[in-house]
């Protein structure tokens, strides 16, 4: 196993791929350097001499700089380097238009609604209008777990707190969220659950939804009924008998949208797992299929390696438009637009805001991006897609699914159990978490710092996906890990 790795050969840092003691020697090409200090698996070590204000260099590009002096084998953190971010930019649009080889695509057992869509899953949701009735849809789906049989694979309730006393953009996301999820493809059946006196009143909801099968989508207003779960049994019954009529069948890999995301990230994110996952989704995008990549604030400082690859201007100017709208509300909140890693991603090495993104667009791969969608936006056009959405796990993730992915992806280096709507594949990036907690981890990229090649790690993932999608549990699924957050920034009344 090597010790170290030199990412790009522009790069004036190494990090380390295991803990390693001060007095270590580390030869790396060509450099033969010792280490002044222990440095911990996933941190920096300089390669080279710095001076105060230079920039530290790593994915080829500068990550911040240092405030002090820097010899050779010095550990470079938070101690002394800082980020050289700061309010809006401006970006210029040099497109390199990479092109991606075009490949058939696989089949998977997958389910064919309808009206033609593709599904991974073939569930029953209950979908509160309102947080009001958030015991109401638990209780529902505590009590009727006996639907699920044949074809059907689970039922599940989607709590929130939102629905009422919001106003203006926060009442709008809330409707536009939750009709969404409504329309998700892996829901065979929706029973949709309110209170009957909340903002997001029935017809507000039936007018964001649009058009809508009556079997698929059943609607109860709590207020207006004796005994709400009485009713509520009668309307999942017959969501049942609606879905219990979906088999699975082969369906074109082409028509997969997986969702990308990153949590609880350490050093080694940006080198195993995100790089593993950017494999797979330029396989996937060459088989015609789409992915979707969010975390706006987590792009702030690599904007540039995705902005050239938009397919056209309209697409670099919608870019350029999310980037700086999401910077524009850090400031508008007297936030800095730097205020991020969190505590947890600096114990695992990373440094500086640039530092964690230019990890964090490694999952977007080689691809063009086709397009960028709003929060609550759905995709319409396949391959790569960027997504406005927060860094913050949940809420990321329930947009990702909202958006139409089947699937997340989501690369940790600490480990979470948290799940959302769609199955969420959890990736380790090194070993040891995957060792250590084997009932949250589904695939292990750590491999990579053993010696598989990415290529290798992003083709076992595509396997990997494949089998999900036809069924295969993730961790998540088998604990009855689901949850939804809702995007919010307003006034609550």
């Amino acid at each position: 196993m090597e010790k170290m790795i030199q990412i790009h050969p522009g790069d004036n840092v190494a990090v380390a791929l295991t803990d390693l003691e001060a007095g270590t020697v580390v030869e790396l090409n060509g450099l033969t350097v010792t280490l002044k200090e222990k440095i911990s698996r996933g941190h920096k070590m300089a390669l080279k001499s710095l001076h105060p204000g230079d920039d530290v260099m790593k994915y080829g590009v500068p990550i911040g700089h240092v405030t002090e002096e820097i010899q050779p084998g010095e550990w470079l953190h938070t101690h002394n380097v800082k980020t050289n971010l700061s309010g809006e930019s401006e970006y210029q649009y040099h497109p390199t238009h990479p092109v991606l080889p075009v490949m058939e695509p696989e089949t998977f057992r997958g389910y064919r609604r309808k009206d033609g869509r593709a599904a991974i899953r073939n569930e029953i949701w209950i979908i509160p209008t309102v947080g009001c009735v958030n015991g109401v849809a638990e209780t529902l789906e505590k009590e009727n777990q006996d639907l699920v049989s044949g074809s059907i694979d689970g039922l599940y309730s989607f709590s929130h707190p939102y629905g009422c006393s919001q106003t203006g953009a926060d009442h709008a996301q809330t409707r536009k969220l939750l009709a969404a999820l409504t329309r998700h493809p892996n829901a065979g059946a929706v029973l949709v659950v309110g209170l009957g006196c909340e903002n997001l009143t029935h017809e507000q909801f039936l007018e964001e939804l649009g058009p809508y099968d009556p079997d698929r989508v059943k609607f109860m207003i709590c207020q207006q009924e004796e005994d709400e779960l009485e009713t509520g049994r009668k309307l999942l019954e017959e969501c049942a008998a609606y879905a219990a009529q979906f088999e699975r069948e082969d369906i074109p890999v082409s028509e997969l949208v997986i969702g990308m995301k990153c949590g609880g990230s350490d050093g080694l994110s940006g080198i195993t797992a995100n790089p593993a996952v950017g494999r797979f989704s330029d396989l996937l995008c060459s088989r015609g299929g789409t992915t979707i990549l969010t975390e706006v604030p987590e792009m702030f400082g690599a904007e540039a390696m995705l902005m050239d690859r938009c397919e056209s201007q309209e697409v670099f100017q919608a870019a350029v438009d999310m980037i700086n709208g999401f910077k524009e509300y850090f400031i508008s909140h007297h936030e800095v637009v730097y205020e991020n890693p969190s505590p947890g991603n600096k114990a695992g090495g990373i440094t500086t805001l640039e530092d964690k993104s230019c990890g964090c667009v490694q999952k977007g791969g080689t691809a063009p991006i086709a397009d960028v969608l709003g929060y609550g936006d759905q995709v319409k056009k396949k391959g790569l897609n960027m997504l406005y959405g927060p860094g913050n796990d949940l809420v990321s993730a329930t947009a990702l699914t909202a958006a139409g992915a089947h699937m997340v992806l989501f690369t940790t280096g600490r480990g979470t159990p948290f799940g959302a709507p769609a199955p969420t594949v959890k990736i380790s990036t090194n070993n040891e978490l995957f060792e250590k907690k084997k009932n949250w981890i589904d695939f292990n990229a750590g491999t990579i710092t053993l010696g598989e090649s990415i290529d290798a790690a992003g083709l076992r993932l595509f396997e990997y996906v494949r089998r999900v999608a036809e069924g295969e549990p993730t961790c998540t699924e088998k604990h009855g890990f689901r949850d939804i957050a809702i995007f919010k920034d307003g006034v609550t009344l």
